[in-house]
């Protein structure tokens, strides 16, 4: 896909359009962020909106990557770019997307360096963890497969970098109380900077280090999903009554799809709105969901 970005000018008397770049334009949004003028910042006079195209000399649209990268390093472009779009859809050029990505590696580094701070952690002993644990523990493993699926199957860095974002959001919220919670927040570090080591080189290679790996982040492995990780001991499934959400219930994940079903019929919820009718059906989706037909 190509890169795209907005576009702007002024109609002159002679019917010609003259391009101003996005740098050189100052917008001004609604209570609501939306943009409703433009005007030049050199003379303060009024610019029109031409939509968005590709980069283009012709249009004077195009961004200096230079720029950016002295601004917010090679790193947070690199990840933008990948980020934006699937590699088959133009990509559209937005400096707070750029701002955002940085702002995620920063949460990166701080939560790495926080760790590292408190000196590294000993090794996991993935038999001893308990619930909320074996969660993380899940999360990370997931987001391993799901990413490898994504650059490997589908070549989506852009949904593989969302997996890794998803992992970030369970890791800052993680129990870090324990040498078992440390050593697990370890392992989802060592995780994410693997994953995102293609796209965001020179901060994987200084957080690899610093996570304790002398050799180099280029040199690593890709991360292995420990399937065993996946394996829940239990499931939330959602209970609909005629299709619509009306509670949900915790089972274990070897529970039979008869007690899946009786567990959904005494559910206090359920009851009362099916009260005074008569069940016809109970349909259960193993492992996301029950759906009872009254009427």
């Amino acid at each position: 896909g190509m890169v795209v970005a907005e576009t702007y000018y002024r109609r002159e008397a002679n019917g010609a359009y003259t391009w101003f770049n996005p740098a050189d334009v100052e917008l001004e949004r609604d209570s609501k962020a939306k943009v409703i003028s433009a005007k030049l910042i050199a003379d303060g006079l009024p610019v029109e909106i031409g939509g968005t195209e590709k980069m283009a000399k012709s249009k004077n649209n195009g961004v200096d990557p230079q720029s950016m990268i002295d601004q917010f390093g090679a790193d947070t472009c690199r990840l933008f770019m990948m980020f934006a779009s699937p590699p088959d859809m133009s990509a559209e050029w937005s400096d707070s997307g750029v701002e955002g990505s940085h702002r995620f590696l920063k949460r990166v580094w701080r939560l790495a360096q926080a760790h590292v701070a408190q000196g590294l952690p000993g090794k996991l002993d993935v038999n001893g963890l308990n619930d909320e644990q074996k969660a993380v523990r899940r999360s990370i493993h997931l987001a391993i497969k799901q990413a490898s699926h994504d650059v490997g199957q589908n070549h989506k860095f852009n949904t593989a970098i969302a997996q890794v974002m998803t992992l970030m959001n369970v890791l800052e919220k993680a129990a870090q109380a324990t040498g078992q919670d440390r050593a697990l927040l370890h392992e989802g570090l060592e995780a994410v900077t693997l994953l995102l080591a293609p796209i965001t080189p020179h901060i994987s290679h200084e957080l690899w280090n610093r996570l304790g790996h002398a050799d180099p982040v280029i040199d690593a492995r890709w991360p292995v999903v420990d399937e065993t990780a996946l394996v829940q001991d239990s499931l939330t499934l959602v209970i609909q009554v005629n299709g619509k959400l009306r509670g949900q219930i915790d089972m274990p994940a070897s529970a039979t799809r008869e007690e899946v079903e009786a567990a959904a019929r005494a559910n206090e919820n359920v009851l009362r709105f099916v009260d005074g009718l008569t069940i016809r059906k109970v349909i259960v989706v193993p492992g996301k969901l029950v759906n009872i037909v009254a009427s």
